[in-house]
């Protein structure tokens, strides 16, 4: 059996863009991966399918599994020849315990390799707008444990020294102790006027701040009701805050959207909302699957060339036609010769990556507006194929036929309920906890209705964020007795992205 190996890997402070690309490289290939508690779920879409999965995080007051366990699940996991990526937030050796796993491992003659992570001891103020240094307030930084070892018989903390520097300090999990570090750092002869900021969530889209001073801070804390897990920054530093705060503003700040998409195609709306500062939930409501029999795809590929027209009506259409193309050992070539026509930019981008340029693009996208793109009578006779999916709109052949088109009408693809969705995301969207939602097309509107049930989707919409792609999508909820709220300008992901931040923005 092959010798296992285990990655010490930093997952970083929450917002799963701070992931390093390295990190990203191992999960994918990962057969094994131990997952702290403080875990932003959408880092673990980014396993293979396939690889075990197990949480051992530990969590102040709940039961959770001891650093020995940990240890030796790793060993065995490792000496069973698979390759492990043990997740830990932020820095694995900055107060992460990590050089005690990778002492543990290397003395049973286990494989190891440390990759570092973004941690929050410099990712919680710096999202909160508190540089820790700064050539006027601070030309250094320490980061303290606020928790020390409880076996310890006295505290290694040199008070003194810290209250004597000018440097910024960092406390991490120390919100259980904040009264000792306040009162310590005061009784050590630090200013009791001195800032300090506490980051809740840093870096997360629930994130929270609280400034005061030495004097106050407690109070103000516990007013606020802020929770760990928290970074407490004591330091001039934390003046600037004011000037330099730039996350919390963003327009979707605090925001929790869900998205319906299919989990292959929800990255590109997910991102931009994300950037704008939400907190998007992903609800994969459908699957994209290859059509059930292949006879008619096959039989229009093998005479392709025959053709005038290729209309394409969906990036899923590009990638079901020329996947297909490709199982069939078909050359791309094939396609020289053939007129192109795409509804949307989306389906235009997708036949781009592979090189292929589309001569037509209707500015709206309906189905009525494709023949008069085409030339109008002068597709009268000539020889369109129609790719698209099983459930697609019967009105598109009509329209071209009516012009005089010779259509040949088969399915690339077809979608269906998805299978699986993420307990965690399922129970959050139960509970109603999320702030709007999304939907991409007719097919993740009926999905929903299917997945939660008509009646509790309708109560769990009532009074939320219902924002739809387009039209069409707008009337599949409409019969289902749900309004939608936003209706994007155009049936675009940019377009509906930019209808939900204008909404908030003027809210």
């Amino acid at each position: 059996m092959a010798a296992g190996k285990v990655y010490l890997i930093g997952a970083g402070p929450g917002d799963p863009g701070l992931l390093t690309r390295k990190a990203e490289r191992i999960l994918g290939r990962a057969d094994v991966v131990l997952y702290d508690a403080l875990m932003d779920r959408s880092i673990l879409s980014l396993v293979r399918t396939g690889a075990e999965l197990i949480p051992v995080g530990k969590r102040g007051g709940k039961p959770s599994p001891k650093q020995k366990e940990i240890n030796e699940l790793l060993i065995r996991k490792a000496r069973a020849g698979r390759i492990v990526a043990r997740l830990k937030g932020g820095d694995p050796f900055v107060l992460g315990r990590g050089a005690e796993e990778a002492l543990a491992l290397v003395r049973k003659g286990v494989r190891i390799e440390l990759v570092p992570g973004v941690t929050s001891a410099i990712a919680a103020p710096t999202y909160a707008g508190i540089p820790l240094t700064h050539r006027d307030f601070a030309s250094s930084f320490s980061v303290i444990t606020g928790q020390e070892d409880p076996a310890k018989t006295e505290s290694g903390i040199n008070w003194k020294a810290l209250a004597s520097g000018k440097g910024t300090l960092v406390f991490l999990m120390g919100m259980a102790n904040l009264d000792k570090i306040t009162g310590s750092l005061a009784r050590a002869g630090l200013s009791p006027r001195t800032p300090v900021g506490i980051v809740e969530n840093g870096t997360y889209p629930f994130q929270r701040t609280v400034t005061g001073d030495l004097r106050d801070i407690s109070r103000r804390v516990r007013k606020a009701g802020i929770k760990p897990p928290a970074v407490i920054i004591v330091g001039e530093v934390v003046r600037l805050r004011e000037e330099m705060n730039w996350f919390e503003k963003k327009p979707l700040f605090g925001k929790k959207i869900v998205i319906t998409r299919a989990r292959e195609q929800a990255s590109a709306l997910a991102e931009t909302l994300q950037a704008s500062g939400a907190w998007t939930l992903e609800f994969p409501t459908i699957e994209i699957l290859g059509p059930r029999r292949n006879t008619g795809l096959d039989r229009a590929i093998g005479k392709i060339s025959d053709f005038d027209w290729l209309v394409l009506t969906s990036p899923n259409g590009v990638r079901g036609l020329i996947g297909r193309m490709l199982d069939l050992d078909r050359d791309l070539r094939d396609l020289k010769g053939v007129k192109i026509a795409v509804i949307g930019p989306a389906t235009r981008e997708e036949l781009g990556w592979w090189g292929i340029k589309a001569e037509v693009m209707p500015g709206k996208y309906y189905s009525s507006e494709l023949p008069r793109a085409m030339g109008g009578k002068n597709i009268r006779g000539k020889r369109i194929l129609l790719a698209r999916s099983e459930q697609a709109d019967p009105d598109l052949p009509r329209v071209l036929r009516a012009a005089g088109g010779l259509v040949t009408d088969v399915i690339c693809y077809r979608t269906a309920r998805a299978k699986r969705v993420d307990p965690e995301v399922k129970k959050a969207v139960t509970r109603g906890d999320f702030d709007g939602i999304t939907f991409t097309s007719s097919s993740t509107v009926i999905n929903f209705l299917g997945i939660m049930g008509k009646a509790k989707a309708r109560l769990l919409l009532k009074g939320k964020l219902v924002a739809a792609i387009g039209e069409v999508t707008a009337r599949a909820l409409k019969e289902n007795k749900i309004r939608a709220g936003i209706v994007a300008r155009k049936p675009t992901i940019p377009d509906l992205a930019e209808a939900i931040i204008g909404y908030y923005k003027r809210k």
